[in-house]
């Protein structure tokens, strides 16, 4: 084969820096986009933040007196903010939006005009005092606790310390006696009957049922320490947890009744006092964290119309550094500087952007489900990815990203913008219902069921048929799983 050269032209999609950072920025979270933002204002000495935690903080100079230039200098910003002048100041001329940007209501999330979350005066923050959480007990040192009031002999203390060890964060002891006692070294002389009743001395500390060695001595433990119960009714309690549980987790109540040769309201009495108690005791000292969401928009309503406003509290607001933007004017600055004069001018039009794009495609989410804001659940409508990008002249890829993590505070709860876009099942008058709103109505029904006869999922089908809704009993079986709801033996009382 003989090699030639030979010249061609193609076409190909090429993403510029530019068009990269604001897909990224996108579809970030509001945490992750400030964590992002904390990264690329290290980097780049010529962008700072305006809601700085420390910018109205006072500073000192070397003699103590306080550093006036500082507070001037923000002075002589804020009045700079009130009338921009793009010819003297830089800073408020790189914030500016751009013209090709589309309209820009900066009366809403504009990155220089927006209030600061530090205006209050240094008067009313001198009598704040720091507030420090208390530090939470753990269950080994509740347990510790207990056993130094309550155990004076050091060699028990020893053995229902050793126990202690043993319990999980649940409270049951998740190793044997028998593995406890082959563990001990010979020379101790340990018998198994003194780690026995250690573990009985450990099962009498708080709270009830700890160092349970499975679920139903777990329940017995603390029937056993209930005040105030009738002796019948303690008794059949105590029957069921240890040799019946599983028939009363299942809530064979027929099979029940036969073997305990008991009534109804024996058996009722009894299933009161099994469901006040705790199957896991040890969780209540375990150490929780707590994960906040902070929407990205808020919806309110306003007159007759649902208004949407973007959270001021998430948006950061940004500008180029002042001293270093008037030595590059005046051309004396460093040359290596102007790349990240250019990427901060950059974030600066992205971040903006990216608001702008989330605050629209949620106006036409507001628009399109309007029912439900005013009604709830059980109104929403089909949605798809595809009406909004079409509505919006965005690519769906792109809507796809604005509703990822990224959630609405609405009078009905907090939601992720995805939670709105949902399929559709056909109704007999040949319209579409959304499978939202059929989960609605199916916790609806089910929350409004005789619990003494609940509904099957043929019988909720059957229902939503009568309603026009035509859908099958498998479909209503994986939403009622979807909404974490048990199926109609489990859900059955007396």
């Amino acid at each position: 084969m003989k090699q030639s050269l030979q010249l061609r032209t193609s076409q190909h999609l090429a993403l510029t820096p530019q068009l990269q950072q604001s897909i990224r920025l996108l579809q970030l979270s509001t945490l992750e986009l400030h964590q992002e933002l904390e990264v690329l204002l290290t980097e780049n000495p010529l962008l700072e933040r305006v809601d700085d935690a420390l910018d109205n903080a006072v500073r000192l100079l070397a003699d103590g007196c306080i550093n006036n230039a500082t507070q001037q200098n923000e002075n002589e910003f804020q009045s700079a903010e009130k009338t921009p002048d793009t010819s003297s100041n830089e800073t408020v001329a790189e914030a500016a939006p751009d013209a090709d940007a589309g309209p820009v209501n900066n009366d809403d999330w504009s990155f220089d005009d927006a209030p600061s979350n530090g205006s209050k005066s240094h008067n009313d923050e001198e009598d704040g005092r720091p507030q420090l959480e208390a530090a939470q007990t753990t269950l080994r040192e509740h347990l510790l606790e207990q056993m130094r009031l309550n155990i004076r002999e050091p060699r028990d203390r020893a053995l229902i310390e050793l126990i202690i060890d043993a319990i999980d964060e649940n409270g049951y002891l998740c190793e044997s006696l028998e593995e406890i006692y082959e563990s001990l070294p010979i020379d101790l002389c340990v018998e198994l009957e003194e780690l026995q009743f250690a573990l009985t001395m450990l099962q009498s500390f708080e709270p009830e049922g700890v160092g349970a060695r499975n679920t139903a001595e777990c329940l017995a433990l603390q029937i056993k320490r209930f005040p105030k119960i009738p002796f019948v009714t303690r008794r059949l309690a105590l029957q069921i947890v240890e040799q019946y549980l599983p028939l009363f987790a299942q809530r064979d109540f027929t099979k029940l009744r036969k073997f305990l040769q008991c009534d109804d309201e024996d058996l009722r009495e009894a299933q009161v006092v099994i469901r006040q108690c705790n199957p896991k005791p040890g969780l209540a000292f375990a150490i929780a964290k707590s994960d906040y969401v902070v929407p990205d928009v808020v919806v309110k309503k306003i007159g007759d119309e649902w208004q949407v406003m973007l959270n001021r509290d998430v948006m950061p607001r940004l500008r180029i550094n002042q001293m270093y933007a008037s030595l590059m004017k005046q051309q004396r600055g460093d040359p290596c500087l102007n790349p990240q004069l250019q990427e901060a001018r950059w974030l600066i039009k992205n971040m903006r952007q990216r608001f702008d794009t989330i605050l629209r495609v949620a106006q036409a989410i507001v628009e399109r489900q309007y029912n439900f804001f005013t009604h709830g659940a059980v109104a929403m409508r089909p949605l798809v990815l595809r009406e909004i990008a079409d509505t919006l002249g965005l690519h769906e890829s792109t809507i796809s990203r604005v509703t990822t993590q990224k959630f609405m505070l609405t009078p009905h709860g907090m939601f992720e913008l995805k939670y709105f876009f949902g399929s559709h099942v056909a109704t007999e008058t040949g319209g579409e219902a959304s499978s939202t709103a059929i989960r609605a109505l199916i916790k609806q029904l089910i929350g409004e069921e005789d619990q003494k006869k609940p509904l099957s999922d043929s019988k909720i089908a059957d229902i939503l048929g009568e309603q026009g809704m035509v859908i099958a009993r498998r479909t209503v079986a994986k939403y009622r799983e979807a909404l974490k709801i048990p199926p109609v033996s489990l859900r059955k009382s007396l």
